[in-house]
């Protein structure tokens, strides 16, 4: 029997080239999709690859629409998939000041409460079978901080900690966690982002200025090389016998990882309040470019 994963969030980006590869690579893929039309989208962009992958209707932020969408799966898996790839995610950008609790828990919801939904689903079964990976793709910005992203750094802060407990309670049943942690690539979600971002930046918030210069930037990074280090870190992560727990990717990600604990927090503060244009003691227009290449979260 093939090797079944349900991934999350597979109509567009990463999660859509993700189960496409997948199934390329022979593994029975379950992609899911918030409605019919994704999901007829999902379908034809497999179609148009040669490859099958089945979809599931799922709201991560709906308890019983998680539970019937991992029914359908288990009903054609023999009980659930052999891994989950929690991909499903949301950004929201805006300073801690200007972001309103509803965003603020659609956030939490989409990106670590609808993770931890399937995944307390999956892993029963993981366990019966005495194996099985789950894969969560969380972000760079769960390590390093940028200034107007707190609550989207904050969701993916947690999601880090949140998969080291799971991967230490569940590695003796033979069951594997990975955490991908990635920095920015071309992708729709950037787009997404600068549209939500234009009411900000039309509201009385003392960051509009900032606000304004970063929607820019962000139509920039929405066209900027696509996530193929991503996907191939996702795949890796499922065919590897002995999986790394954690996986990099990207020149940024390691050098920022490594250098944010290490320097001082005024030295990366600047810096970081540089690349997004939030205003401070920045005047070298040098220092502004070094800082929107290297720390901005784009």
């Amino acid at each position: 029997m093939r090797r079944s994963v349900l991934v999350t969030g597979a109509t567009s980006g990463v999660g859509l080239e993700t189960a496409l590869r997948l199934a390329h690579g022979g593994y029975d893929v379950f992609g899911t999709a918030v409605d019919k039309d994704e999901a007829d989208l999902l379908r034809a962009a497999a179609a148009a690859r040669g490859v099958g992958v089945r979809t599931v209707l799922l709201d991560v932020t709906d308890p019983h629409s998680c539970e019937q969408a991992f029914g359908e799966v288990a009903a054609h898996t023999d009980g659930g998939p052999w891994a989950l790839v929690n991909n499903a995610g949301i950004l929201r950008m805006g300073a801690v000041e200007d972001l309103d609790d509803t965003t603020a828990h659609e956030l939490f919801d989409v990106n670590l409460h609808g993770a931890a939904r399937l995944t307390r689903l999956a892993v029963p079964v993981m366990r019966a079978r005495g194996e099985g990976r789950v894969v969560n793709n969380s972000s760079l910005a769960g390590r390093v901080t940028a200034p107007l992203m707190g609550w989207y750094c904050a969701t993916k802060a947690a999601m880090n900690a949140w998969n080291d407990a799971l991967r230490m309670e569940v590695s003796p049943a033979g069951i594997q966690v990975v955490l991908i942690e990635a920095d920015g690539y071309g992708s729709p979600i950037w787009d997404r982002a600068a549209d939500a971002l234009g009411a900000l930046a039309d509201s009385s918030s003392p960051h509009t200025s900032a606000y304004r210069a970063m929607i820019p930037a962000l139509r920039a990074a929405a066209r900027k090389p696509g996530p193929e280090p991503l996907i191939r870190a996702i795949v890796r992560a499922l065919s590897a016998p002995r999986p790394k727990a954690r996986q990099l990717v990207g020149v940024k990600a390691h050098l920022s990882a490594l250098a944010d604990p290490l320097g001082p927090h005024r030295v990366g503060d600047h810096l970081k309040r540089a690349a997004v244009d939030l205003g401070g003691p920045a005047r070298s227009a040098a220092v502004r470019r070094a800082a929107h290449r290297w720390c901005a979260p784009w």
